[in-house]
């Protein structure tokens, strides 16, 4: 590894002396909110006790020395993870997740309400999922809740408990034990929402529309990109913006792919209207056009779309109308994916990405002339701030030692047996890549993969 450690312990110490810092973190390139710069930081009780220039020799326990072609980051909030357990474990567990995630420079997630069993929509279900994350987890976990029709008495329960705010979608969700919201219903769970401070995040995409969609078969993406048509998800986000001026909630809009919807957010955002927008690697790396046939891993829902329309997505971010970016992992058995087949019809949509997310985005954004820092502020500040995680995504003092050791000029190709989650299945696969996370700090604590030390976390008052 090229990072150093050293002892930080002078020979005339006693043991009975406590050094300063439980870690030092030392090296020429640490991202604080000032931007890159030659830095140490000291922790101490897993928080960020002080930062100051390289040289000012902070004493600690233990010292790690960044090397010269590294880069200390905050560790990135990822808010927008599908763990899928209990119920579907086959599909991916907390283990295997939220070690993808540490290998990725992710030290916090915010797990989905589904596609687990039971899917997080009242406190008992909520209390469930929390057990089974609770001896195996490697980086921190929160939980969203779920609005379903007829569980409006349920969610100030769970924002009570603890969850970041709520998921609903506005057409099936793929399971039959999380079903949609028509508009209606969405309108009087924001209202109550709005009553106590929280947030509904939207699967926005119109089912009438897609319902009288040419339906999808076969092996060719084309036939599948037509059947979610970009005027699914304008004319549901459209009626998520109408809904959220009414009610004053605040709303996020999910994995938008289309950027037809890019100017009537702009204007929503304009006129105070509180909302956030949120796109993921596979729409701003990947492209409708090169999709081969039947590599139903490219499967999502809404789906990659085509390169003008990715120009324009990032664009959006550049000009702060899409707020985050995030991964959407949404991961299922290699059997789902209906690989041997390839029928889009057929495939469950979902792409798993957690691990690649930061060297994804950071080898794109590389090419159009965007800074690390600006990368970070969309992967790890913006998503802290929406689910309101003011402890977590910057290194500066008071904050969690929660960190990521990035290498921006290695480069990798992408090979899936090497992945930590659990199906072995990924677009990606064979992608050289820009970026790898060397080492991921949890607390202070060091990511080793074999000791989980990740934390439950709950919404902060």
């Amino acid at each position: 590894m090229s990072i150093n450690e050293t002892v930080g312990r002078t020979p005339d110490e006693t043991a009975t002396t406590r050094t300063p810092f439980d870690l030092v973190l030392r090296g020429e390139q640490v991202l604080t909110s000032e931007g890159i710069a030659p830095r140490e930081v000291g922790v101490r009780d897993g928080k960020i006790i002080a930062i100051e220039p390289l040289g000012a020799q902070l004493e600690g326990e233990r010292v790690i020395e960044v090397a010269e072609d590294e880069v200390l980051l905050p560790g990135l909030v990822d808010t927008h993870v599908h763990v899928n357990e209990p119920g579907r474990t086959e599909w991916e567990g907390f283990e295997s997740a939220t070690k993808a995630a540490a290998a990725g420079g992710v030290t916090t997630i915010v797990d989905m309400p589904l596609n687990s069993i039971p899917p997080t929509v009242n406190l008992e279900a909520l209390n469930i999922k929390r057990e089974a994350a609770s001896k195996n987890v490697y980086v921190n976990v929160g939980f969203w809740g779920g609005a379903v029709p007829g569980n409006k008495k349920d969610l100030r329960e769970l924002h009570e408990a603890g969850v970041f705010g709520f998921k609903c979608f506005l057409l099936h969700s793929g399971v039959d034990e999380f079903p949609s919201l028509s508009v209606d219903e969405m309108e009087e769970d924001m209202a109550e929402l709005a009553s106590f401070d929280s947030l509904m995040i939207v699967h926005a995409e119109d089912s009438d529309i897609i319902d009288n969609s040419p339906q999808p078969s076969g092996a060719v993406y084309s036939g599948f990109l037509e059947s979610r048509p970009r005027a699914a998800e304008n004319t549901a986000i459209e009626q998520v913006i109408e809904r959220a001026r009414k009610t004053g909630v605040r709303a996020h809009v999910l994995h938008l792919s289309s950027s037809d919807a890019l100017e009537m957010i702009r204007q929503a955002k304009a006129e105070g209207v509180k909302l956030t927008v949120e796109t993921c690697p596979h729409y701003l790396t990947l492209l409708a056009e090169e999709i081969p046939d039947g590599a139903t891993a490219y499967k999502c829902c809404p789906p990659i779309r085509e390169d003008a329309n990715r120009d324009l997505l990032w664009k959006g971010l550049e000009e702060g109308i899409i707020d985050c970016i995030v991964s959407d992992h949404s991961p299922s058995t290699v059997d789902l994916k209906d690989v041997e087949n390839g029928d889009f019809g057929v495939a469950w949509g979902g792409v798993a990405s957690l691990q690649l997310g930061l060297p994804l985005i950071w080898t794109e954004a590389k090419k159009r002339g965007i800074s690390l820092e600006q990368v970070v502020s969309w992967m790890s500040v913006n998503p802290s701030k929406l689910a309101g995680l003011g402890n977590k995504a910057v290194i500066e003092a008071g904050r969690d030692a929660d960190f990521a050791v990035f290498a921006p000029e290695e480069t990798f190709e992408v090979d899936v047996e090497n992945l930590h989650h659990k199906n072995p299945i990924s677009p990606y696969q064979g992608k050289a890549l820009h970026g790898l996370v060397r080492r991921s700090i949890i607390a202070g604590t060091d990511v080793d993969f074999q000791t989980p030390h990740g934390q439950l976390i709950r919404r902060e008052n």
